[in-house]
């Protein structure tokens, strides 16, 4: 089920990137409609959190399912800029209440089980991203010099492939496969003294950027392969290259924690992310891009499920959601500032500027690598 969904939405995300493209979009624009998928779920990731610790996951992550159908279509039949904003805000909702749901049924899991149990969710997530920009590719390639005809093929696809997950997520909510809570929290625990403990600060801070990273090479990408004269359909398997080393690392996470220690993994996954995305913008040899996305998608897969294991283990069992909900707050805090950043950037200096931008903020999210044993 989460493989459908993620591969719906990797496939949504870079073709509405296409499709904003061929609407006259530069590339401030694009970083304006990428800040769009997350600007609405930064407002009630917290809220759905909450729900989470207090009830049950599977209803949110059913109600997900249903908005990113709805987000798909609305992409598919948008013929202006912000009609196409508002498609990204809703699939980005979606997107949350999938996440916000799948996350909160691992996080219930026993303590030495956290690491691997988010490493695999993870890894499922990382394989649906794998599938999607090929399948992307593919379909654009159907018509040639025909954007919105490709585009609009492609993101029909991605709405019947969240219809095929509906089933699926309906049947985990109705037969609740998944136990319930061990007790229901008696107060709420504030956000606030939840990010005034060192770790979970420190580690949300971190995820932001790596989300960021994902996000901004899923929006950037086709417009520097655009540049460059790279088509759609290469783009796609580049992507997938990136995706494909993210599910390597995620599946080997558990026995590289064992070996290299947890801090030493999450300072090679941001700094040295962060110094190969600075290179993406030097070459247009497809073998040496891909190659170099290859070791980001390695590097940047090892440091979430790591993070986000970090973050449950410090606070209370009965704030887990809360927790988990306020780490994709910040990620939606990065995905919409990161992006609306690089946009102005590009802007003015060229699309390089904006994964230079990125390079240099996984260099600096090292700081979340203090807490992490």
């Amino acid at each position: 089920m989460m493989v459908l969904i993620q591969a719906a939405i990797a496939v949504a995300r870079p073709v509405s990137a296409y499709r904003a493209i061929d609407l006259g979009a530069g590339a401030t624009e694009i970083g304006l409609l990428t800040a769009a998928f997350a600007l609405l779920p930064m407002v009630v990731a917290l809220p759905l959190g909450r729900a989470a610790d207090r009830w049950r996951p599977e209803p949110i992550l059913v109600s997900g399912v249903a908005l990113l159908v709805l987000g798909c279509v609305l992409l598919a039949t948008s013929g202006t800029l912000p009609a196409l904003a508002l498609g990204n805000v809703v699939l980005g909702l979606g997107n949350l209440g999938c996440i916000v749901g799948g996350e909160n049924v691992v996080a219930r899991l026993p303590g030495d089980r956290l690491d691997s149990g988010f490493g695999l969710f993870t890894a499922v997530v990382s394989a649906g991203q794998l599938v999607g920009p090929a399948l992307a590719g593919a379909v654009l390639a159907t018509a040639p010099g025909e954007l919105s005809t490709g585009t609009a093929r492609a993101l029909l696809l991605s709405a019947a492939l969240c219809v095929l997950a509906l089933p699926a997520s309906w049947w985990l909510a109705a037969g609740r496969r998944f136990p319930a809570a061990a007790a229901r929290p008696t107060g709420r625990t504030s956000a606030f003294r939840l990010l005034g403990r060192p770790p979970v600060r420190s580690g949300i801070f971190a995820s932001l950027v790596l989300a960021a990273a994902v996000d901004l090479l899923t929006a950037y990408l086709p417009l520097l392969g655009e540049n460059r004269g790279i088509s759609p359909a290469v783009v796609g398997v580049l992507l997938s290259v990136r995706a494909g080393a993210t599910v390597a690392s995620r599946v080997l996470v558990q026995r590289m924690l064992v070996r290299v220690g947890r801090a030493r993994l999450v300072v090679l996954s941001t700094v040295g992310s962060g110094i190969a995305v600075a290179f993406l913008p030097a070459t247009d040899d497809v073998w040496v891009l891909g190659a170099l996305l290859a070791l980001i998608g390695f590097l940047l897969g090892v440091g979430q499920p790591l993070l986000m294991t970090l973050i449950i283990r410090a606070v209370p069992d009965d704030a887990r959601g809360t927790a988990l909900a306020l780490r994709l707050v910040g990620n939606r805090v990065g995905l919409v500032g990161t992006p609306a950043a690089a946009g102005l950037l590009a802007g003015t200096a060229g699309v390089s500027a904006a994964f230079w931008l990125l390079g240099g903020l996984l260099a600096v999210a090292v700081v979340g690598a203090r807490h992490s044993d």
